[in-house]
């Protein structure tokens, strides 16, 4: 009896020490950020600039602008299908077509200005604007990047609006929650994505009471404004 005694003492302790290793293990970590779309490479969109090289002498060097149609014009072989391919994939279509003007063809795509990768921020942000990602961008940087969030933002409910594959998917982020270290929404930024920063409830029953009130205060201020002019014009 004794040895049974000491053997679930022993094992009671064991399993004690294992809930402690886990849960001083899980203390403190936050959330990793969602994780970064599966790599592929740039694909090219309107009004893209990209520069056009085609070897052997002698040289051809054009550079052109991504029509909305996403076509380019090229020389000797008119019109290439370039929005939503490769620079690559480009740059293997005119070696096919161009082949019969040009034996042995070597041709080279570059990117020259990356436009189509512009994203749009709106709501109750200091400056809405769209701007271009330059560089690997995150949600929070994107806000930050045009004056932050207003007093008047619903810091729990901003969503990020992205347009793949002809479906449109909305995604809900945590401002206050990214603040304090959880980075599991701050969603890394694509080309064409929207970000809306929605007000509290509190700031969208002041801006509903605010547009019925604006047209009486037009007029207030109207009829304010003309009866001083009478005034002054009286001479008193």
């Amino acid at each position: 009896m004794e040895r049974f005694v000491r053997c679930a003492l022993t094992l009671l302790i064991a399993g004690s020490m294992l809930g402690l290793g886990a849960c001083a293990t899980g203390a403190g970590v936050s959330p990793a950020p969602p994780p970064v779309p599966t790599a592929q490479e740039y694909r090219i969109g309107p009004p893209d600039k990209l520069t056009i090289t085609i070897l052997p002498e002698p040289q051809i060097s054009r550079q052109v602008v991504v029509r909305p149609d996403g076509m380019i014009s090229i020389d000797l072989v008119g019109d290439i299908p370039a929005s939503g391919r490769t620079a690559e994939d480009v740059a293997s279509d005119i070696e096919k077509r161009i082949a019969r003007y040009k034996r042995d063809a070597s041709v080279t795509v570059a990117l020259e200005a990356s436009l189509s990768s512009e994203i749009t921020v709106l709501g109750e942000v200091g400056s809405q604007r769209s701007f271009a990602l330059s560089k690997e961008t995150r949600l929070i940087e994107a806000i930050g990047q045009v004056g932050g969030v207003t007093n008047y933002a619903d810091k729990t409910a901003i969503r990020l609006i992205r347009l793949r594959d002809g479906k449109t998917h909305v995604y809900t982020a945590n401002y206050d929650a990214i603040q304090h270290g959880d980075m599991s929404t701050n969603y890394l930024l694509l080309g064409g994505d929207v970000i809306v920063v929605p007000p509290t409830g509190f700031a969208r029953t002041g801006y509903a009471i605010q547009s019925v009130l604006f047209p009486i205060q037009q007029l207030l201020g109207f009829g304010t404004s003309v009866t001083t002019r009478v005034v002054s014009g009286g001479g008193l």
